[in-house]
């Protein structure tokens, strides 16, 4: 796993152990894009392009809800 995330961007990087400090690690346990944007100090287009490319490469899940997406990680 650990050389699974060093291929990571420092962004995605930083958005994905975001969303593991937040304790988004099951379905149940959610965080929303400005969730992470608020905890990680990145702005929102970057946290968004990031989670993109999380999602695509298997380190996050999206769950599409009534308002707004939620994100948990996988690996």
């Amino acid at each position: 796993m650990l050389g699974e995330e060093s291929s990571l961007s420092g962004n995605d990087r930083k958005v994905y152990e975001t969303v593991k400090k937040l304790g988004a690690l099951a379905e149940d346990k959610l965080k929303t894009a400005d969730d992470i944007m608020k905890a990680s100090g990145l702005g929102k287009a970057i946290v968004a392009g990031s989670l993109q490319n999380l999602t695509a490469k298997g380190f996050l899940r999206r769950v599409a809800r009534q308002k707004s997406a939620g994100y948990f990680a996988i690996k």
